[in-house]
C-alpha cells in the first residue's frame, strides 16, 4: 500500500509541476504589456510589476526557463513515474493489465490538468498570476542561468529583447474595443480617433479661404467701416495694406466695436490691429494646435509658398475636428497617410 501511495504522490507532483509551468507560461504570454508598463511606472509600482516587466523584456530567456521546467515534469517525470508504476504493478502481479491503463490515464491527465486547464486559467487571470509568480520565476531563472546561457549560444534568437510599442492603428483598435466593452465612453473613443486625424490635415484644409475671409482696409477710418463691422459677425478681421498681399495685422471685433463706442471713429483701422502670426498652408493641424497653445492671439494668417495671403484660421477650426463638427468639403481628396 505504501508503494501505491508513493505512486499517487509522484503522479500528483508531476501534474502539479506541469500545471504551474503551463499556467505561468500562458499568463506570461497573455498579460497586457501596456497595462504592465503602466503598473510598473506608477509612483508606487504594484508589487512584482517591475520584476515582471524585466522578465518580459527578455521573453525568450524567460520562456526557455519555463519550457525546460515544464518538460522536466512532462517528459522526465512521465518516464520516472512510468518506471515506478511498472515496478509497483509487477509486485502485485497486474502489470499486463494495469500498466497500459495507467499510461493512457496518465496521458489524459497530463493533457487536461497539465496543459489545457492551466493555460485556460493562466490566460483568464493573466495579470494576477504573472505578478504573483514573478519572484519564483526570477529565482528559477537564476538557478538555470548557466543552462540558459548555453542555449542562447546555440540558439541566438532566445537573446532577442522585446519592447513595449504601439502605433496609430493599434490605439484606434484598442479605443474601439474599449468602447464596445464599456471600458471607455463612445465619444472618448471617437475623439481618440480624431486626434490622429489632425496629423492628416493641414491649415489649407481647415482655413477660411481669402475670398471668404473677413478683411478690412488698414488706411480706412473706423467710421467708414461701421457697416461692415455691424453687418459681419466675425471675431477677427485681417487688416490689409495698400499693396497686394500686404497684411498689416489682425483686429478683434471687441476692440473695434469698443473704439466705436468711445467715439474713435476717425482713427484708421491699422492703429487698432495687433501683430499677426503667419503660418504656411501646409502646416499640419497638430503643430498648428500647439502654436495656438504657445501664443493665444486667437487667429493665424495662412500664406502659400510665395508668402501670399491665402486664408485665415483660428483655433476653433482645429477643435472642430476633435469635436467631430468638421466635415471635409465635397470634391476634395482624402490626405495620404504619412
Amino acid at each position: 500500500m505504501n508503494d501505491v501511495l508513493l505512486l499517487i504522490a509522484a503522479v500528483v507532483t508531476m501534474l502539479a509541476g506541469s500545471f504551474l509551468c503551463s499556467g505561468i507560461e500562458a499568463a506570461l504570454l497573455t498579460v497586457n504589456p501596456v497595462k504592465l508598463h503602466e503598473l510598473a511606472r506608477r509612483e508606487r509600482p504594484v508589487p512584482g510589476a517591475l520584476l515582471l516587466e524585466r522578465l518580459r523584456q527578455r521573453l525568450g530567456r524567460t520562456l526557455a526557463v519555463l519550457v525546460i521546467a515544464n518538460n522536466v515534469f512532462n517528459i522526465f517525470g512521465s518516464l520516472m513515474v512510468g518506471g515506478f508504476a511498472s515496478g509497483v504493478f509487477s509486485r502485485y502481479g497486474i502489470e499486463g493489465i494495469a500498466l497500459p491503463m495507467f499510461s493512457v490515464g496518465l496521458t489524459v491527465l497530463v493533457i487536461l490538468l497539465g496543459e489545457i486547464l492551466p493555460k485556460a486559467i493562466g490566460s483568464k487571470l493573466a495579470l494576477p498570476v504573472a505578478l504573483a509568480t514573478a519572484p519564483a520565476l526570477a529565482l528559477l531563472g537564476k538557478l538555470m542561468l548557466p543552462l540558459v546561457l548555453l542555449l542562447e549560444r546555440i540558439l541566438p534568437a532566445i537573446t532577442a529583447e522585446s519592447e513595449v510599442s504601439t502605433d496609430e492603428n493599434e490605439i484606434r483598435q484598442l479605443a474601439r474595443l474599449g468602447s464596445q466593452k464599456g471600458k471607455i465612453e463612445a465619444d472618448e473613443a471617437a475623439m481618440i480617433a480624431k486626434v490622429f486625424q489632425l496629423n492628416d490635415l493641414t491649415a489649407r484644409d481647415l482655413m477660411v479661404p481669402r475670398v471668404a475671409a473677413p478683411t478690412l482696409s488698414g488706411p480706412a477710418t473706423l467710421e467708414s467701416q461701421r457697416s461692415t463691422l455691424l453687418g459681419q459677425h466675425a471675431d477677427w478681421w485681417v487688416v490689409l495694406g495698400e499693396e497686394v498681399d500686404e497684411v498689416l495685422g489682425v483686429a478683434s471685433r471687441d476692440r473695434l466695436l469698443t473704439a466705436l463706442l468711445h467715439q474713435e471713429g476717425e482713427r484708421p483701422v491699422s492703429e487698432l490691429c495687433e501683430p499677426v502670426e503667419f503660418v504656411p498652408e501646409m502646416i499640419r493641424s497638430d503643430r498648428l494646435l500647439t502654436s495656438f497653445r504657445r501664443n493665444g492671439t486667437g487667429v493665424r494668417v495662412v500664406v502659400d509658398e510665395f508668402g501670399a495671403f491665402v486664408g485665415v484660421i483660428g483655433p476653433e477650426a482645429v477643435l472642430a475636428v476633435l469635436a467631430g463638427w468638421w466635415r471635409r468639403p465635397q470634391g476634395t481628396a482624402e490626405p495620404s497617410a504619412p
